[in-house]
């Protein structure tokens, strides 16, 4: 899968994002920060919908 990571240069530092995933948004004091911050916003993003996919997707109790 690939998506695209934006990164701009902001007076306080780098903003990031992910265009293809909502949620994904992050930011740093330099570009390196940014983009690993960014890594860890996309694995938890990515941990959370498949948590709630798992939830949406279970049997109601009787």
């Amino acid at each position: 899968m690939k998506l695209t990571a934006v990164f701009q240069k902001v007076p306080e530092g780098y903003i990031a994002f992910i265009e293809e995933l909502p949620g994904a948004n992050t930011q740093g004091n330099t570009l390196e920060e940014a983009r690993n911050h960014l890594k860890e916003i996309i694995e938890l993003v990515f941990e959370s919908n498949r948590q709630l996919s798992k939830e949406s997707l279970a049997w109601p109790e009787k």
